[in-house]
Formats: C-alpha cells, sequence, structure tokens
C-alpha cells in the first residue's frame, strides 16, 4: 500500500480493505478526537470486518479505569505522554476483545486541542500511539490550528502513521 501525504482523507477507505485483506482486527482508543478517529474507519462499507470498536476516554480517570493505563503514569505525567499514548493502545486491543480474541491493532490519541493548555502542555502537543505485531509506538505531534483544525489534524496524522507502519 502506496502512503500518499496529500491524500490523507481517503486513506481510512484503504486501510480498512488492506487490514481486512491481512485479516487484522482494529481497536481505537480516542481522548482528544473524541470519536473522530472510529469514525473515520467506520464510514467505508467493509468496516465491520476490521473495526471492533472504540473507546472514547476524555477524562483522565477513564484512561485508568476503562482502558488500564497505570495510575502511577497518569499521576507523574499527566495524560498528555507518549507513554499514556502506548499504553492506550496497547491496552484497548485485550480490552475490547472479541469472543476471547483481543484486536490486532490498537491506535490511539492523546493531546491538548486547546484552547487552554493542559498539565502544563501546550495545545497541538499530540502522542499517537498504535500497537501492532509485537511494536508499540508513540508518534509525537506538534500542531498548530484551532481546536477543531488540530483535532481533524490529529486523525489525519493517526491514519497516515498506521499506513506507514503496515508498509514496514
Amino acid at each position: 500500500m502506496t502512503v500518499d501525504a496529500g491524500d490523507a482523507a481517503g486513506l481510512a477507505p484503504a486501510l480498512v480493505r488492506e487490514l481486512a485483506s491481512r485479516g487484522l482486527t482494529l481497536a481505537i482508543a480516542e481522548s482528544l478526537t473524541g470519536g473522530l478517529l472510529v469514525a473515520e474507519f467506520v464510514r467505508p462499507a467493509g468496516a465491520s470486518a476490521v473495526v471492533v470498536g472504540g473507546v472514547v476516554a476524555y477524562a483522565t480517570e477513564l484512561k485508568r479505569t476503562v482502558l488500564g493505563v497505570d495510575a502511577e503514569l497518569l499521576e507523574r505525567e499527566g495524560p498528555v505522554h507518549p507513554d499514556v499514548a502506548r499504553q492506550m493502545a496497547d491496552r484497548v486491543r485485550g480490552r475490547l476483545a472479541v469472543a476471547g480474541r483481543a484486536a490486532d491493532v490498537g491506535l490511539a490519541t492523546t493531546g491538548v486541542a486547546g484552547p487552554d493548555p493542559q498539565g502544563g502542555r501546550p495545545p497541538g502537543t499530540v502522542f499517537v500511539g498504535i500497537a501492532i505485531e509485537g511494536r508499540v509506538e508513540a508518534v509525537p505531534l506538534v500542531l498548530v490550528g484551532t481546536r477543531d483544525e488540530i483535532r481533524a489534524a490529529t486523525v489525519r496524522a493517526a491514519t497516515l502513521e498506521l499506513a506507514r507502519l503496515l508498509e514496514r
């Protein structure tokens, strides 16, 4: 699958097809994107064969209780941190297991959409977590724009990063 950064808006359908062709399932955990990322992945036909579900853990406490992010990590670093993104991506796979089978791919977003800073981090500070094939990565983003622009750019970046990892 070839990744074209200029066509990020049309990337989710291609990713759904690619994941389906590999027999892989996807679970999504979101904070600042508030459901926009899972909405992007369920938009194309055939999504039900790939997307097992999504969790919007907007409140920090839900990252711990629903997703299983380490409480000490959240206390020490706050919810906007690369390790939080990694844990969200990794743990959502098991939390959204279907018939006892964890999802193959976990995708997560956490960050500050603004307009105000959060936990000492400025608006536009974002981390995308991806867990796939034994790898768990966090991609740092520094985004500029309005709250809506930052959220939309995070969705585009998350889809692009997943596409890049699938190409490896």
